[in-house]
C-alpha cells in the first residue's frame, strides 16, 4: 500500500491547484448546506408546532384558518364540553381566535403579509413553551401587541415600545416580545381578540378555535361529538396533523435544494477530475517508478482516489464549518396556504451534516476515479521514459 505521507507530499508540492479545488468544494458544500438547512429548519418547525392532545377547530372543507371561520355562538359553546383540560387559573383550555392578514414593510422597503392573530389570554398556554423575552404580557382590551422574537426587527415598526400600524384602523402599542418553541407561531404577532374584531368588524365570528384535551380517550370523544352533532358541524383537526399538512414550502424547498445539490455535486465532480487528471500527467514518472519499485494497480488506484477523497474532504468540512454560524440566523418565506410571512431558523442538524459528507464522498470517489483508471493502465516502461 502507498504510505499515506505520499499523497499529503504531492497536495503541498502542488498547493496552488490543491488550494483552488479545496475553495470550490468547500463552497459547493456550503451553498448546498444553506439549502438543506433551510428545509431542515421548516420541518423542525412543523414538527414542534402541533401537540398531540391539541384541537383545531374550523369550518367544514376548510384547510386553513383564512378560509376556515364559523360563528362566535358555536365557539363559545366549546369552553363547557366534557373532556376539556383546564388551568387553575384561566379556567378551560379553550381559545377563540381570528386570524387577519395584513401586508406591512420589512424595514428593507419591501413588503410582505404577516398574520395577525387575535386570541384568548389562555390562547399563549396553548404554544409550545410560550415565553415573554422582553418586555410583558398584552392586556386584553387595551390596543396591545406581542411580537416573536424571530418577527421583531424585520419588518418596521415591530420593536418594542413602537406603535405597529396594520391597517388604517388597526394599531397596537409593542409591549412585548416572545418564543414559543421554534414552532410557526413564531412567525404571528399576537392581539387580544375583541381588539381584532373590533378593529376589522368581524364581531360575531372566529377563524378557528384551539382546544386541548384532558386525555387521549377525550380527544377521540370530543373529535367525534363535533364533527357529528347537528350542533356543530365542524372540522376539528389534531394540531399535529394540521400542521403536517402545511407542507407546500418545505417540499419546493426540499425539491429545489436536491436539484442545485446535484448540480453543484457534478460541478465538484469535475473541478475534482480536473485537478487529477494535472496530477496524473505530471508524475507519470512516479507511477512508472511505484509500478517497477512493486506496488500493485490497485495500490495506485487506492492511491489516487485518496488524494481525491481527502482533497474533497477538506473542502467539505470547510463547507460544513462555514454554515454552522447560520444556526443563529433566520431566514423568511411564504407560507403556500395562507401567502404569508414565516419566519424560521436555519438548523444545522444531523441530517445536513450527513449530506454534507455524503456529497463529499461522492465529490472525490467519482471525481477522482477516472484520473485513477488513467494512472494504473500507464505503460510501466513508456512512463518511466518520459520527462
Amino acid at each position: 500500500m502507498v504510505p499515506l505521507k505520499y499523497n499529503l507530499r504531492n497536495l503541498w508540492v502542488r498547493r496552488g491547484t490543491t488550494l483552488m479545488t479545496v475553495v470550490g468544494t468547500a463552497l459547493i458544500v456550503w451553498s448546498s448546506c444553506i439549502l438543506f438547512s433551510m428545509v431542515e429548519g421548516l420541518r423542525h418547525s412543523r414538527d414542534v408546532s402541533g401537540d398531540p392532545l391539541d384541537l383545531i377547530i374550523l369550518r367544514k372543507g376548510s384547510n386553513n384558518e383564512t378560509d376556515g371561520g364559523f360563528e362566535l355562538d358555536k365557539a363559545d359553546t366549546m369552553v363547557s364540553l366534557p373532556g376539556v383540560a383546564s388551568d387553575p387559573k384561566l379556567g378551560p383550555l379553550v381559545s377563540r381566535e381570528i386570524v387577519n392578514i395584513p401586508t406591512l414593510e420589512r424595514t428593507d422597503g419591501s413588503r410582505a403579509n404577516v398574520i395577525v392573530r387575535g386570541l384568548d389570554p389562555v390562547g399563549r398556554l396553548l404554544r409550545r413553551d410560550f415565553t415573554i423575552t422582553a418586555g410583558r404580557d398584552l392586556e386584553p382590551g387595551k390596543g396591545e401587541a406581542i411580537i416573536s422574537e424571530r418577527l421583531s426587527g424585520r419588518f418596521k415598526n415591530t420593536n418594542l415600545g413602537d406603535m405597529l400600524k396594520c391597517g388604517e384602523k388597526e394599531s397596537y402599542r409593542v409591549v412585548g416580545l416572545f418564543k414559543a418553541g421554534g414552532g410557526s407561531a413564531e412567525s404571528e404577532i399576537w392581539v387580544d381578540r375583541k381588539d381584532l374584531e373590533r378593529n376589522i368588524s368581524r364581531e360575531g365570528s372566529v377563524s378557528s378555535v384551539q382546544l386541548r384535551a384532558s386525555n387521549p380517550e377525550e380527544m377521540d370523544k370530543l373529535t367525534k361529538f363535533i364533527t357529528d352533532d347537528p350542533q356543530y358541524l365542524l372540522q376539528p383537526k389534531s394540531e399535529t396533523a394540521y400542521f403536517a399538512d402545511q407542507t407546500g414550502s418545505s417540499v419546493f424547498l426540499t425539491g429545489f435544494g436536491i436539484v442545485i445539490a446535484v448540480l453543484l455535486t457534478i460541478g465538484a465532480m469535475f473541478a475534482a477530475a480536473n485537478t487529477m487528471f494535472g496530477a496524473v500527467a505530471s508524475r507519470a514518472r512516479e507511477i512508472g517508478t511505484m509500478r517497477a519499485l512493486g506496488f500493485s494497480r490497485f495500490d495506485i488506484l487506492i492511491s489516487f482516489l485518496g488524494e481525491s477523497v481527502i482533497l474533497c474532504s477538506i473542502g467539505g468540512i470547510i463547507g460544513l464549518l462555514l454554515t454552522l454560524p447560520l444556526s443563529f440566523l433566520s431566514f423568511g418565506t411564504i407560507n403556500a396556504d395562507t401567502f404569508s410571512e414565516v419566519t424560521v431558523n436555519f438548523r444545522v442538524g444531523w441530517i445536513v451534516m450527513i449530506v454534507a459528507f455524503t456529497m463529499t464522498m461522492l465529490m472525490g470517489v467519482l471525481g477522482g476515479l477516472l484520473p485513477a483508471l488513467k494512472a494504473i493502465n500507464k505503460d510501466v516502461i513508456a512512463s518511466l521514459r518520459e520527462l
